[in-house]
């Protein structure tokens, strides 16, 4: 009797009682199926943690997948090399993926965005879904009281304004001095950055009156300070966080990939504007992370961007955290 019983249990017992739950879920599906669009059935990722006193939440403004990734990274090196790492770090040699990771850091006295994502531009592409995760984070767009820009490229920038007004309407804005002074200035135009420039001038230089412009050093609240790392852009800045003795590093764009441009720090990506500065700022900022084994946020590393890195041969290797901010 005794086997009987575990036979109905764990057969067909368990598979009656599992009916219901597989019944809601299809039911669920179908509904479902005809009613959204499949990629916006869930709300954003996100990823919330704690930093000492300050609470950090992560977002995923979308991701991108690519090919042909010896086009944008290590452009100084054989392609087969580049597709020859990829495979070592179990990558397809001709595809990679790029998503958007803007964070949110609410100290308790301030709300501070840091970078705003894609915006309506890339909403086309199911991107641009950085509002969407704030409220999924229990955040509304008014609530946010400062908006950081590390650089003005278009996928930090891009947030800004929507429908021509400012997306959050009740903060002001910090910026490098550097950033802006390059971007704005009339010398763009004719040149490889027009492009860039002509988002500078739609969505950050409206916002000029409400901004404060700091250089290496400066602190956008007590906690937060501002560390030159120029190269991917030519005023582009990291911040480095700390609370109660926990430290984190906001690396925004010095490194964009977590194998390409961190076990290879000297190759050269596309998307570097001073692409030597940009290696030795890698380097110099890496070293520091990993010496001091800080943790880092990567706007560009697999979500929830978070993690460590160790010194390897040629370069580092990216440790995603765990529970490291949860104890």
């Amino acid at each position: 009797m005794i086997t009987l019983n575990r036979r109905l249990l764990l057969g067909g017992g368990a598979a009656a009682l599992a009916a219901p739950s597989l019944m809601t879920r299809a039911a669920f599906a179908q509904a479902a199926d005809k009613t959204m669009d499949i990629d916006h059935a869930m709300p954003p990722e996100t990823h919330r943690f704690k930093l000492g006193g300050f609470q950090v939440v992560v977002i995923k403004d979308g991701a991108r997948a690519s090919d042909k990734p010896q086009e944008t990274f290590g452009t100084n090196q054989p392609p087969e090399t580049v597709a020859e790492l990829l495979q070592a770090n179990f990558l397809p040699a001709d595809q990679f993926v790029n998503s958007f990771a803007p964070v949110l850091v609410d100290t308790g006295s301030e709300v501070i965005l840091f970078d705003t994502g894609l915006g309506e531009a890339g909403r086309v592409n199911g991107m641009g879904r950085l509002v969407e995760g704030l409220t999924a984070a229990g955040y509304k767009r008014e609530d946010v009281s400062i908006v950081v820009i590390t650089h003005m490229h278009g996928d930090h920038i891009g947030g800004l304004m929507e429908g021509g007004k400012p997306a959050f309407p009740n903060a002001r804005y910090v910026a490098g001095q550097a950033e802006y002074d390059f971007w704005v200035d009339p010398a763009r135009a004719g040149t490889p950055a027009e492009g860039g420039q002509k988002g500078v001038l739609a969505n950050v230089k409206p916002l000029a009156e409400k901004t404060t412009f700091i250089a290496d050093g400066g602190d956008v609240v007590s906690g937060i300070t501002a560390v030159a790392a120029f190269g991917h852009s030519p005023g582009h800045m990291i911040y480095r966080l700390e609370s109660e003795g926990r430290q984190l590093v906001l690396a925004a764009d010095t490194a964009n990939h977590f194998v390409l441009s961190l076990q290879r720090p000297d190759w050269e990506v596309k998307f570097d504007m001073d692409k030597a500065a940009a290696a030795a700022t890698r380097k110099r900022v890496f070293d520091m992370i990993a010496t001091d084994k800080l943790a880092f946020l990567g706007y560009h590393m697999p979500f929830p961007a978070v993690g460590y890195v160790e010194k390897v041969e040629t370069g580092y290797r990216y440790v995603p955290k765990s529970y490291q901010f949860d104890l």
